[in-house]
């Protein structure tokens, strides 16, 4: 049988009086690709911050290799997004004022890794992702579709075993997000990690093994992806 890596169980979540989460489950196995799929607001983003750990849960439950997250200090549950997951945002997030070289270090180094170690471990990265050009320039100096390829370069080097990507095609044009989600998926098959992939649009979705529809709050027809 295949091991159940992550699960978010009769999750609910509200902001205010706004309900964002109404009894949404996501399961994930180790080294399955899974699409979140549904319309803007449907409350996607809300789900796989909570299963990520970052927002907790009003009721219902997140375990990560059988562990409920709810029993984690705020250390131990920063610790795991570190070491254990890896996060890829529609807007980068890259720190402006540092090289992407130094921007991809940053994970490592917070991992516990040298300065040195971890700037070869950045190098290696950046150039399987084929923006070992940039290294030196500031994401700001990066076009679009290399500033996203940095981007996952920081989620990917710490080894994590499940990665979290909110909408990483949102801002780029359909020729780059196509060629960036061919490198996800393509590396994410090669390490083995899990990969949760938030979406509203239906060609992103397709990378998946599997689709997880989200309306209202609410997790609905799980089925193959396309």
């Amino acid at each position: 049988m295949s091991e159940i890596l992550l699960a978010a169980m009769d999750v609910h979540r509200s902001f205010g009086p706004t309900e964002a989460l109404r009894g949404a489950d996501l399961t994930v196995e180790a080294g399955e690709i899974v699409s979140v799929i549904g319309p803007s607001g449907s409350g996607k983003s809300t789900l796989l911050h909570c299963a990520a750990g970052i927002l907790p849960v009003d009721s219902g439950t997140v375990t990560f290799d059988g562990v409920d997250l709810s029993t984690l200090s705020d250390r131990e549950r920063s610790r795991l997004r570190l070491s254990e997951f890896g996060f890829v945002f529609q807007f980068g997030r890259l720190i402006p004022e540092l090289t992407c070289r130094d921007n991809v270090a940053v994970p490592l180094r917070l991992s516990g890794r040298g300065r040195r170690d971890a700037r070869a471990i950045a190098d290696e990265w950046l150039g399987r992702l084929a923006v070992d050009d940039v290294a030196d320039r500031r994401p700001g100096e990066a076009s679009g579709g290399q500033a996203q390829r940095v981007a996952l370069a920081c989620a990917l080097a710490t080894e994590p075993r499940v990665i979290f990507a909110d909408e990483p095609t949102g801002a780029l044009d359909s020729m780059q997000g196509e060629a960036v989600m061919r490198l996800l998926t393509t590396t994410v098959r090669h390490t083995g990690a899990a990969l949760v992939l938030v979406t509203h649009e239906p060609r992103i979705a397709a990378y998946a093994d599997r689709e997880v529809l989200v309306r209202d709050g609410r997790t609905g027809e799980t089925r193959a992806a396309a």
